[in-house]
């Protein structure tokens, strides 16, 4: 394996609008990263095979549920800290990254936000410590950009809720321990379920032959008559608007997340362009490389800006889901056009696992759709700016 020599490009000194703590964090994540993930990633890619062994590190440096309360097991750290630790997973790879950022905003956090205190004490230390996983069960085979279609359903039997439905492209749901559902009752009000493994009639069979997120494991959530004992129940939101809740904290993650793999394309393809001799000088000497390296660190460091806006508002609670929606949906657009640039850079060695730029070139094929499309965040925008709902 090649060693990551990955330098991180900041061309408008953004570290002077960074505490100590921010650098701190991310410096962190960035070391781990580069001695723990670099170094396995291609070849568990290739064989398409989530590396367990990195679930201790990622608890290590904080990535599960960075900004949730220390009494709680978390950090207790700031949303730009949590931003800059996705963005640094991500640049090692975006399926560690979808890892995190589960366990982190869609299940940490809708029982942190929307549990009672029983169920905090009793989840969430051993979620942040990586002891159990979680997954989070909205998307279903037959109701994805429109959720609150879902029918995925609970009944209330007395005693316990009896859970039946299916949820398909879920994050973790292979090994999960824990998962957040979210299920109608009998009136079709949306409600948060928390399902135990080992539940009678809760399976999660492994979705196989991705070309994309190979790193991840990825699979369903299935309830067939599920007892739930009354008390998974998360009492504090209920509707669509809960689990939206959740996708924002997400998509605020992979705002920042984007960068990381951006960044890692850019990095790649300048390093490559100074070493590889072409027509007898390097072809980082040419012009139209010159143009596609100019252009890669604008829209770096135009998304870099829009995230640390973006994540100062969320410091302040006054960033709205829209700003979110224009954050994920720009700056994970700006990564995937870095990658496909950079691909053509290292020309036929673009294609190789020698280098990481393919790889995250698949992978943000599904962060471009997952936790709301790029077409559906573009009417989000739409939406706000205008008044005028162009869903339906």
């Amino acid at each position: 394996m090649k060693p990551d020599l990955f330098e991180a490009p900041d061309y408008y000194n953004l570290d002077d609008l960074f505490t100590d703590e921010h650098k701190l964090v991310r410096d962190a994540a960035r070391e781990w990263v580069k001695r723990d993930v670099s170094p396995i990633i291609e070849e568990y890619a290739q064989r398409a095979e989530f590396p367990k062994q990195i679930i201790n590190g990622l608890a290590e440096i904080g990535a599960f549920g960075p900004y949730i309360p220390e009494e709680y097991g978390g950090a207790g750290l700031d949303q730009i800290s949590y931003g800059l630790i996705m963005q640094e997973i991500e640049r090692g790879d975006s399926g560690v990254r979808s890892t995190a950022s589960v366990q982190s905003s869609l299940v940490m956090y809708p029982i942190w936000k929307y549990g009672t205190e029983e169920q905090r004490q009793k989840y969430l230390p051993k979620l942040a410590s990586g002891e159990w996983m979680g997954s989070f069960g909205l998307t279903e085979p037959d109701h994805g950009s429109n959720p609150g279609g879902m029918t995925t359903n609970f009944k209330d039997m007395g005693d316990h809720y009896l859970l039946n439905g299916a949820k398909l492209w879920i994050s973790n749901s292979p090994f999960c321990d824990v998962a957040v559902v979210w299920a109608k009752n009998e009136e079709g009000r949306i409600h948060g379920l928390i399902v135990e493994r080992g539940m009678e009639g809760f399976s999660t069979p492994e979705t196989h032959n991705k070309w994309s997120l190979r790193a991840s494991a990825t699979g369903e959530l299935i309830f067939q008559d599920v007892k739930v004992p009354k008390e998974n129940l998360l009492p504090n939101k209920s509707g669509l608007g809960a689990p939206l809740g959740c996708l924002d904290s997400a998509r605020y993650g992979i705002a920042w997340g984007a960068i990381g793999a951006a960044m890692d394309c850019y990095d790649t393809a300048l390093r490559y362009s100074k070493e590889r001799i072409q027509f007898g000088k390097p072809i980082a000497a040419f012009q139209l490389q010159q143009k596609k390296l100019a252009e890669m660190i604008t829209e770096i460091t135009k998304a870099q800006l829009l995230a640390f806006r973006l994540g100062q508002l969320k410091n302040e609670n006054r960033a709205s889901s829209a700003q979110i929606s224009m954050a994920k949906r720009n700056n994970v657009e700006m990564a995937i056009k870095i990658a496909r640039e950079a691909r053509q850079m290292l020309g036929g060695m673009g294609i190789t696992g020698e280098y990481s730029i393919m790889r995250h070139m698949m992978n943000l094929e599904s962060v471009i759709t997952y936790e709301g499309t790029h077409d559906i965040h573009l009417l989000i925008t739409g939406l706000d700016i205008t008044g005028l709902n162009a869903f339906k």
